[in-house]
């Protein structure tokens, strides 16, 4: 059985990497109690904190932290009427992080994800990990049976294209989880005592044209890339659908990944995921995402961009077209959600003026 690392258990790297140019992004509706665990890995850096629910209510973070909290009146105070675009009473709120960030590399976190340990017992530095997947390429037009060739001890396999070998920049690092997996409803409630002991040394490009679900819980991701398309959609409170958050800008993501020739990254690190969520006010929130996900992904799948969308905020645009043409007459809400992924990218470029001209992280 998995067992998460103890405070003791992990030890802080010797220089902290992209210390000025990462910020770490969580959102919570309870103390942070569980920094203490990841003190040695996450002090040196940046928190955003995202507090989600009741504005009134006070989050005590433990000392020593370097972090900026946003409530929902924060929120409202500093996007005005565009607020209507981030969710509330829903984790998705954590997008608005991404936001008002001004670091180039995202990581993102629950509160009840601990320090993993790996099969040798060691404590596993998650945000480390995630940096060697962001700072090396990605290799989505060819698959290598070894896996990432950029890792220590791996290479490009007999067979290999040499004229591809340069490989892609990463946008996205897809990391996992061990103990609670990030089931559906149903699975948990067909398999309510299942736990994810499995630890794969393995990270992987997702090939060019193929979609995955997206996990929010353990994630890292190049803001100056693909920040824009980081949209956590409208979740939770007065909306129809919950718990799909992530999976849309994953689904979003990876298609103007592909269309712009970035790479997506899944596998290691694993952080410890502590607690289960209730299946049944589970299945309340994501019935409806049960059904429509069977026409959601393959209009993903067939949607094809424009050669002149150059950027991550044009690309996203046509997408929310798109969404508003193809998947509205699965439900009015989709209308609703392609105006909010409009107003998000006006809010954007609103808060990052520079941004509004980067194609692929440089200037268009």
């Amino acid at each position: 059985m998995a067992e998460p690392a103890t405070a003791t258990q992990a030890a802080a790297p010797a220089v902290p990497q992209l210390k000025d140019e990462l910020d770490i992004v969580i959102p919570t509706i309870r103390n942070l109690d569980f920094l203490e665990m990841w003190r040695p890995f996450f002090e040196p850096y940046h928190l955003i904190i995202v507090q989600d629910g009741d504005p009134s209510k006070i989050i005590k973070v433990p000392d020593g932290f370097d972090y900026e909290l946003y409530n929902r009146n924060d929120i409202n105070r500093i996007l005005g009427p565009k607020a209507s675009c981030i969710s509330f009473k829903d984790s998705a709120c954590r997008c608005f992080g991404y936001m008002v960030s001004k670091k180039k590399y995202i990581y993102t976190i629950d509160d009840d994800c601990f320090v993993a340990k790996d099969p040798s017992g060691k404590a596993i530095n998650a945000l480390e990990q995630h940096i060697k997947n962001l700072l090396s390429p990605s290799t989505p037009f060819f698959f290598n049976t070894l896996y990432d060739p950029f890792r220590e001890g791996a290479d490009f396999v007999r067979g290999y294209p040499f004229s591809l070998r340069e490989g892609v920049p990463t946008a996205v690092s897809h990391g996992l989880w061990l103990n609670i997996p990030d089931y559906d409803a149903p699975t948990q409630l067909v398999k309510p005592l299942e736990r994810n002991t499995r630890y794969v040394d393995a990270v992987l490009t997702i090939p060019k044209g193929t979609l995955f679900p997206m996990c929010g819980m353990n994630l890292a991701f190049d803001r100056e890339l693909i920040g824009p398309a980081m949209y956590f959609g409208l979740m939770g409170d007065g909306q129809p659908i919950g718990r799909y958050d992530d999976m849309w800008a994953g689904w979003c993501v990876k298609v103007i990944c592909d269309h712009l020739g970035l790479g997506v990254k899944t596998g290691l690190p694993y952080i410890y995921h502590s607690k289960a969520s209730n299946p049944f006010v589970n299945l309340r929130k994501e019935y409806k995402g049960i059904f429509w996900q069977e026409e959601i992904i393959p209009f993903f799948q067939q949607s094809v961009l424009p050669k002149d969308c150059t950027t991550v905020q044009k690309c996203y645009i046509e997408l929310a077209k798109q969404v508003k043409e193809k998947l509205s007459k699965v439900d009015p809400y989709f209308d609703k959600l392609a105006d909010a992924m409009v107003t998000w990218i006006e809010a954007w470029d609103e808060l990052n003026p520079a941004g509004a001209s980067l194609a692929n992280g440089k200037a268009a």
